[in-house]
């Protein structure tokens, strides 16, 4: 009979446990891509990251038979809680072998934490936010995901299900292939240039002159648009910052896209290069050399990955994201790109699903997030 240890993650042979599982737990998989190591470290709250100042969490790992054969971190995030008046906690980073009761000592292990710090419901996974990784992949195992997305075994939708959680929303990833562009449905064309005869548009790209103020109005259109979605909560100024900061070195601007009406920022179109088979190249690493492949790589990189399209609330529903589509992709084609992924999508999110299905899009991947109730935890 087996014996499984559950433990509180607090010296740093316990943080190296939790992060090396990884490589052990996906050894032979082609399509797992190792996280960036120092990132990560952040985000589970082994080093500083500005998303802690107004949250917290706590990492435990799993044993069985003395060998560590799981991960879990349990994160309250008081930005939501206080936005959507609720006592829900989250889970995020959630790594196991495929054995249900190891993963059992997982989830009661961060239940049991996040019920003594008053929370009532749990939601994930998390990574720990929805301003950054999320989802468990449900469908779509066989190929890799793009640069930010997540990646795990099919049979981890089962360990989650197996503790009583329920799926709450699905996200979805879309791709598009430049050999499409023959084929989109005409309605888009004729969409697009009503917006333009309607309104005084002008279009351009994000400059390198002034990079520092266009990523924070870049940040700034995106905590506005992004008010009303499902689970949205904005980025602080101290997160801005931080993801400025890093986007300033992965961002090429010919798949950046201000738009502007009458002069005035209203929306914003962001794609970034997939790094990810550069970033399992240098195995997550960035440091001493990493950094520099990723940098001297990106060029020859042939696929994007479109993060987002956000138009402010009072130009919503008139098409503006498109339209920075559209901006976009003569500089796509002139540096090289193929293929494009959108992502993640909303289930819920009608209109930009719509957008993407008439424009010819394949919905290649499924991402879930689960809902569970606190009240059976003691």
């Amino acid at each position: 009979m087996s014996h499984y240890q559950v433990s509180r993650v607090e010296t740093r042979k316990q943080q190296k446990q939790f992060m090396e599982l990884l490589w052990e737990l996906y050894k032979g998989d082609p399509n797992w891509i190792p996280p960036l190591r120092m990132n990560q470290e952040e985000l589970v709250g082994f080093r500083r990251h500005p998303f802690y100042e107004n949250a917290k969490c706590r990492p435990f790992i799993v044993e069985k038979d003395g060998k560590v054969v799981g991960r879990i971190v349990g994160i309250i995030n008081h930005g939501h809680n206080q936005r959507y008046k609720e006592k829900r906690g989250f889970f995020g980073f959630f790594d196991c072998i495929d054995d249900q009761e190891a993963a059992n000592h997982l989830f009661r292990a961060a239940a049991e934490y996040l019920k003594s710090e008053g929370m009532t419901d749990v939601r994930g996974p998390c990574n720990p936010s929805l301003n950054y990784e999320l989802g468990t992949l449900v469908e779509g195992f066989d190929t890799p995901p793009t640069f930010m997305m997540t990646y795990n075994w099919p049979y981890y939708d089962k360990l989650i299900r197996g503790f009583g959680f329920e799926k709450t929303q699905d996200l979805y990833a879309f791709e598009g292939h430049i050999d499409m562009l023959d084929n989109i449905d005409p309605k888009l064309k004729f969409v697009i240039d009503e917006v333009k005869r309607r309104f005084n548009v002008t279009l351009r790209p994000a400059s390198r002159k002034h990079f520092d103020k266009e990523i924070q109005l870049f940040l700034n259109i995106y905590n506005r648009a992004l008010q009303s979605t499902w689970g949205f909560v904005p980025l602080t100024e101290a997160e801005s910052k931080a993801i400025g900061f890093s986007l300033k070195f992965l961002i090429d601007p010919a798949v950046t896209s201000f738009v502007e009406v009458d002069g005035q920022p209203v929306g914003v179109g962001l794609g970034l290069p997939d790094y990810n088979p550069l970033i399992k190249k240098i195995d997550g690493k960035l440091f001493p050399f990493g950094f520099l492949r990723l940098l001297w790589g990106k060029k020859k990189i042939k696929k994007i990955r479109v993060i987002s399209t956000n138009v402010v609330p009072e130009y919503q529903r008139w098409g503006l994201g498109l339209v920075a589509l559209e901006r976009m992709l003569p500089d796509c084609l002139a540096n090289g790109i193929e293929e494009a992924e959108f992502s993640w999508v909303l289930e819920s999110n009608d209109l930009s699903r719509g957008s993407l299905e008439r424009a010819g899009t394949k919905r290649t991947k499924t991402y879930r997030l689960y809902d569970r109730s606190l009240s059976d935890i003691n």
